[in-house]
């Protein structure tokens, strides 16, 4: 039982010492309060600043909980979910080894530990090997990127002689998907390790075993959501899982639970399926791919409220003559058949599959009143004419929120972190996202957030029952004196934002911002466009290195910028998370505008709009909630290190005008903040002048 064991705090003690490390009062909050929700089965959201040491407060008690044995008797592994491979690999390469041989003594015996990703990340060796490569799809390649593609999977080829895992994130440099699909399949795809030759030599059973045997298995939040939403087996069994990150869960579990349909992906399962079944039934197919095309061609790019009867034809055959392709394959399979013919009808039984209920799906969402529709379609067209970017119909859940209460939640205790999941102040916002009941709502919800830096332990106010719902909120704070550490500058003084672009004025302003500072800037968008407007209109002008993305891989202009103290950094979404430059390399982020959903955007707005048919306020609910978990996501990009300096600086003036923007500003640290652009700059001025 986890009571032999010496407690948490012995053992964190013990970790932080054996890495070198120093304890802070918000790590042991956070430890404490993560092994009392395993011990009483209360769900736990806590929110830790950068520098907490937030990984070593939950996987501390984590170990402790494997090793100590579970009173539920459903077995110890504790799951860890993260939403990025960078976070992936810091886990697994280097805290869980720490951590391991720190801690291996007190605990009993050497901690084992796995990482496992969905099966589509493993090479299959059935595919490398046998003669049931995927169809190339050569009608949408060029020569050269079929040459390009070919080079590729032959590299691929190669590199499968020699790799001891599979593993595609092992593959440097790497492949693009195209080529990658020639040498693995998905788990639907997957014929079993039973009837595959090379059963006994996959490497995402391999990955899966180990992972059966481990006590701390990391994984990320789609193969969680996966795991959630399939009827078979995904992730060993386990009582607890730990979701860092979590302020990303619900865009990719809405990403995993989305549909799409193209006419190319139509045409494509009629290929596989082609040799199949009879010449009919894959010319129908065929012939629902055209009509379909030209339905869409006739429909306005955007969120789709009503469905004409031309597209609800086009999708209504498509689906009838997937299914009927489907049924003949199904009804000549069963028998003896060898690896190669089992998985060229595998995998066009899948296609057939996925085509006929994403096509059943976007049809059955228009039977309800559009504001109690649970799911939204919408169209994408690409803004060329890139046949390469086909019109594509989309489908994906309004919300996500039953499904993770259901699936995730009930059946285990969950433990959420991040450094941002307090939205205007408080938990509710990204709760409610996930299906934690409010305060108030029927379910025992509970909440709570604490200001202070070393807050009491959650869960101090009752037990939660087992399958329940019950939580608490928790924050432990920042090591950062964020006051004395940074400036909080927003131009009040600027125009509002326009449609058109970067007014002139915010690019005086941003030239004179990254003057005073001599580069050391990070650059963050609300969109590419408005990036590299900046950068070009600013490249000749600062006398300094411009990164704009797009220039090349984001991982070379990242080590780029922080390897040159002068440069600076443009760019949009995946920069304003996961970038990590401590030091004099990032004394200025500079944040375009408040990042609202764009007024178009399918998903925020059919939310939106469903909020306030339940008499809601759908404008802060969704487009004001996701601004400030953005904004304080970029805010952060800034102080990576108690001794980082510097100011986030936000040209928007509405950040200090509208009335919404208290509920903004709540969400990002408490940083000494001023609107006068002379104090900031002369405030970057005298950082630049400092002594390295």
């Amino acid at each position: 039982m986890s009571s032999q064991l010496p407690d948490v705090d012995a053992l964190l003690a013990a970790a932080v010492s054996g890495i070198a490390g120093t304890q802070r009062p918000g790590q042991v909050a956070m430890a404490r309060a993560v092994r009392e929700a395993m011990e009483s089965r209360r769900h736990l959201a806590v929110q830790a600043g950068t520098g907490t040491g937030k990984s070593l407060a939950y996987l501390v008690p984590a170990l402790r909980h494997a090793l100590g044995g579970v009173t539920s008797g459903r077995g110890g592994t504790v799951i860890v979910s993260t939403a990025t491979i960078a976070l992936q690999r810091q886990l697994i390469e280097r805290d869980l080894p720490r951590l391991s041989a720190a801690m291996s003594g007190l605990l009993g015996r050497e901690p084992a530990f796995a990482i496992l990703k969905g099966r589509r990340n493993y090479l299959c060796l059935n595919k490398v090997h046998g003669s049931a490569a995927d169809d190339p799809e050569d009608a949408l390649f060029d020569p050269r990127s079929v040459s390009a593609t070919g080079r590729q999977v032959a590299r691929l080829h190669e590199w499968a002689a020699t790799t001891q895992t599979g593993d595609r994130d092992e593959l440097v440099p790497g492949v693009d998907d195209r080529a990658w699909r020639q040498v693995s399949v998905n788990a639907r795809e997957c014929i079993g390790a039973q009837k595959c030759p090379f059963g006994s030599q996959c490497y995402a059973e391999l990955a899966r075993d180990a992972a059966g045997e481990a006590d701390i298995v990391v994984t990320n939040h789609a193969l969680l959501a996966i795991d959630a939403m399939e009827s078979f087996i995904v992730l060993p069994e386990h009582d607890v899982v730990v979701i860092d990150e979590a302020h990303d869960l619900v865009d990719r579990v809405t990403s995993v639970a989305a549909g799409e349909l193209t006419a190319a992906a139509i045409e494509t399962a009629a290929r596989r399926c082609g040799r199949l079944v009879p010449e009919d039934l894959a010319g129908r197919l065929r012939a629902a791919a055209q009509g379909l095309e030209l339905a869409l061609g006739d429909c306005e790019p955007g969120r789709l409220d009503v469905l004409s009867e031309q597209l609800e034809t086009a999708l209504a055959t498509v689906r009838d003559g997937a299914v009927a392709c489907a049924a003949d394959l199904r009804s000549h399979s069963g028998g003896e058949e060898d690896a190669d013919r089992l998985a060229v009808t595998r995998v066009a039984t899948v296609a057939l599959e996925e085509v006929a209920e994403n096509a059943a799906r976007m049809v059955a969402s228009f039977a309800a009143e559009i504001a109690v529709r649970p799911e939204v379609v919408w169209l994408e067209r690409p803004f060329t004419d890139d046949s390469a970017r086909p019109d594509t119909l989309r489908v994906a859940p309004l919300e996500v929120a039953g499904l993770l209460a259901e699936r995730l939640f009930r059946p285990r205790t969950v433990v959420l972190t991040s450094a941002t999941l307090t939205l205007g102040g408080s938990f509710e916002p990204l709760a409610r996202q996930w299906g934690l009941p409010q305060p108030g709502d029927a379910g025992n919800g509970r909440e709570g957030r604490s200001a202070s830096p070393v807050p009491e332990p959650a869960g101090t106010g009752g037990q939660g029952e087992a399958g329940g719902l019950d939580w608490t909120g928790l924050d432990v704070g920042s090591p950062f004196d964020h006051r004395r550490s940074a400036i909080l500058y927003v131009a009040r003084h600027l125009p509002p934002p326009g449609r058109d672009g970067l007014p002139d004025a915010y690019l005086t302003e941003l030239r004179e911002l990254i003057q005073a500072a001599g580069g050391r800037t990070l650059g963050l968008f609300s969109s590419m466009r408005a990036a590299r407007q900046a950068a070009d209109a600013l490249r000749d002008q600062l006398g300094v290195p411009l990164l704009c993305q797009g220039d090349d891989s984001t991982a070379l202009l990242v080590s780029k910028f922080a390897e040159d103290e002068a440069s600076c950094l443009f760019g949009t979404l995946s920069l304003w998370q996961g970038v990590d430059v401590p030091g004099r390399s990032l004394q200025l982020v500079v944040i375009d505008r408040i990042p609202f959903p764009r007024p178009d955007d399918p998903l925020a707005s059919a939310r939106q709009r469903a909020v306030a048919a339940r008499g809601g306020n759908g404008f802060m609910a969704v487009a004001a909630s996701q601004a400030a978990l953005l904004l304080a996501q970029g805010s952060g990009r800034l102080l990576r290190t108690v001794d980082d300096r510097g100011v986030v600086a936000i040209l928007d003036p509405r950040l200090a005008t509208a009335r919404y923007a208290g509920f903004l500003r709540a969400s990002l640290p408490p940083y000494w903040s001023t609107y006068d652009p002379q104090i900031v700059r002369s405030a970057l001025r005298r950082l630049a002048a400092e002594p390295k």
